[in-house]
């Protein structure tokens, strides 16, 4: 197995060791109560990535719903790879009112 030079030079410049989960979430964006169905990957306390569809749009800020967190996490983008993005965390919110799950 070969690695790629860009996943080792992204590697070391990670700030935080990410832990490997698999939770299924919500990028919530705020149109029309709108949300895309999402997985997170690996997630840290200041940020983590999550696998979308790849007809999905999503916006620079969003809310991530994480069902079994119970909580929303406000979202920037950092970075964007094909069906995958790397999100930052800028805080938390209870979950919107408005959100079924």
């Amino acid at each position: 197995m070969t690695v790629d030079n860009a996943e080792i030079a992204e590697t070391e410049l990670r700030r935080e060791r990410r832990n490997r989960v698999l939770k299924g979430a919500a990028i919530l964006t705020g149109i029309t109560n709108s949300e895309i169905r999402c997985t997170i990957r690996n997630m840290h306390l200041n940020g983590a990535e999550i696998k979308i569809a790849l007809e999905s749009r999503v916006p620079d800020q969003f809310l991530l719903y994480v069902p079994v967190d119970g909580i929303a996490y406000r979202c920037i983008v950092r970075w964007r790879k094909t069906d995958r993005i790397g999100v930052q965390f800028e805080g938390t919110e209870p979950k919107p009112h408005w959100h079924y799950g």
